[in-house]
C-alpha cells in the first residue's frame, strides 16, 4: 500500500473510535437519574460495594490498552505517538469483533516502576488490562506484577497472543505435514516477549525439542552472559545443548518459528530442514523470509504475519476473544491452561487443515466465540 495514500487516509479520517452514549437524555428526569441527583445514590452504593462496579458501570465491559511505544510491531521504540495508531486499531478491533468498549492509553514514560503504578492507579475504571508493544525484558516484570497486584485479568499481548496463535498454528501444520507435533524439533529466530511465550506455551502443550535463538546465536546451559528470562530459557529449552548461529541449528529442524527480522532466513537455510518442513516467518510487516522463496526451497507449509500472504498468524485472532470470555466470567487471571485451550479452539476451527490454510481468517466471526468459550 502506498504510504502517502495511508498518511492522508489517517488525517482525513481522525479518530477511528469514539465514545456512544448507551441512554438518552432526553427529559429533566433522565439527567436527574443518570447524572445529578441519581448518580449521587449509585456513587455511595458502590462506595460500599465496589465489586458491583462490573453491573453498574463501564467497568464490566472495558479494556484499558496499555503501550510505552518501546517496541511497537517491527518499528522498535518509537515512543508513545509512534504507539498511538497501533492502540486505537486494537481498540477498533476489541469493539468491531468483540463488543468490548477498549480504550488505548498511551504511556509517556517506559520506566517499569512508574507503567505499573500508572496502570494500578487506573485499574478501578477497567475490567482488562492489555498490555502492548513494551519491549523485554521490562514487559515481563510489567507483566507480573500487575497479574500479581490487580484483581482483573492482564496480559501482554505480544507474549500470549502471539503464542496462542502460533500454536494454533502449529497444531494444524503437523497435520499437513503429517507429523506429531509432540516430536517437532522446533527453531524460534527471537527470544524477547514473543519468542520466550511462544516456547513456554509449546513446552506445556508437549513439545520437547525448541531451540530459541538471540543476536548471538542459540541460547544453551552454560552459554556466558545469560542471565534473567535467558537463563531460565537455557534450563527450560534446547534439551540437546546445541550452540551456534540459526545456519547451524535449523539443519534437521522440523519448524521454524520467525519473530525476530527481515530477512534472517534464507533459502539455504530452509534447504537444509528436515523434509515437509514448516516455516513461520512472521517479523512484520516484512518477513524473515517470503513465502514464495521458502516454497521453492522445501517448505511444505509458509505462514507469515502479513494480510497479503496466505496463513496469517496474527494475535488478532486472540485478544478480542480473550477479554471477551475473561469480561463475561469474571476471570481474574489468564492461565496456562487457558491458553492451550484457546489454541486449540482456534485450530479446530479449520477441519480439513492444507498447505495454504492452517488457520481462520482474521475476520471469521466463530473465532471469538471459540476462545472466549476457552476462558474459564
Amino acid at each position: 500500500m502506498d504510504k502517502k495514500k495511508i498518511v492522508a487516509t489517517f488525517m482525513k479520517q481522525g479518530a477511528r473510535i469514539e465514545t456512544k452514549a448507551r441512554v438518552s437524555l432526553k427529559t429533566k428526569k433522565d439527567v436527574a437519574l443518570w447524572y445529578t441527583p441519581g448518580v449521587g445514590t449509585a456513587s455511595l452504593h458502590l462506595a460500599k460495594h465496589p465489586k458491583d462496579a462490573r453491573k453498574m458501570s463501564v467497568k464490566g465491559n472495558s479494556v484499558a490498552i496499555i503501550s510505552d511505544g518501546s517496541a511497537v510491531l517491527g518499528l522498535g521504540n518509537i515512543g508513545p505517538y509512534g504507539a498511538l495508531p497501533v492502540m486505537e486499531g486494537k481498540a477498533l478491533l476489541f469493539k468491531s469483533m468483540a463488543n468490548i468498549d477498549a480504550w488505548p492509553l498511551v504511556l509517556n514514560t517506559q520506566d517499569p516502576d512508574e507503567i505499573v503504578r500508572t496502570v494500578q492507579a487506573i485499574a478501578p475504571s477497567f475490567g482488562g488490562i492489555n498490555l502492548e508493544d513494551i519491549k523485554a525484558p521490562q514487559c515481563f516484570l510489567v507483566e507480573r506484577r500487575l497479574i500479581e497486584s490487580l484483581d482483573i485479568p492482564v496480559m501482554h499481548d505480544d507474549q500470549h497472543g502471539t503464542a496462542i496463535v502460533v500454536l494454533a498454528g502449529l497444531i494444524n501444520a503437523a497435520k499437513v505435514v503429517k507429523k506429531s507435533l509432540k516430536s517437532l524439533k522446533i527453531v524460534i529466530s527471537g527470544a524477547g516477549a514473543a519468542g520466550t511465550a511462544v516456547a513456554k506455551l509449546l513446552l506445556a502443550a508437549g513439545v520437547k525439542d525448541i531451540v530459541l535463538l538471540d543476536r548471538a546465536g542459540a541460547i544453551y546451559t552454560g552459554r556466558p552472559g545469560l542471565s534473567g528470562e535467558k537463563s531460565e530459557l537455557a534450563r527450560l529449552t534446547n534439551p540437546r545443548n546445541v550452540g551456534g548461529d540459526l545456519a547451524v541449528v535449523i539443519k534437521g529442524a522440523d519448524a521454524f518459528v520467525g519473530l525476530s527480522g527481515k530477512g534472517l532466513l534464507h533459502a539455504e537455510h530452509v534447504a537444509s530442514m528436515a523434509p515437509r518442513s514448516i516455516v513461520f516467518a512472521l517479523a512484520n510487516p516484512d518477513p524473515e523470509i517470503l513465502p514464495d522463496v521458502a516454497t521453492k526451497a522445501g517448505a511444505a507449509v509458509v505462514a507469515t504475519g502479513r494480510s497479503d500472504f496466505p496463513n496469517q498468524i496474527n494475535n488478532a485472532l486472540v485478544f478480542p476473544g480473550i477479554f471477551r470470555g475473561a469480561l463475561d466470567r469474571g476471570v481474574r487471571q489468564i492461565t496456562q491452561a487457558t491458553k492451550l485451550r484457546a489454541a486449540r479452539a482456534i485450530a479446530a476451527l479449520v477441519k480439513k487443515p492444507s498447505a495454504s490454510r492452517i488457520i481462520p481468517d482474521l475476520l471469521d466471526t466463530r473465532v471469538v466465540k471459540a476462545v472466549a468459550g476457552a476462558v474459564r
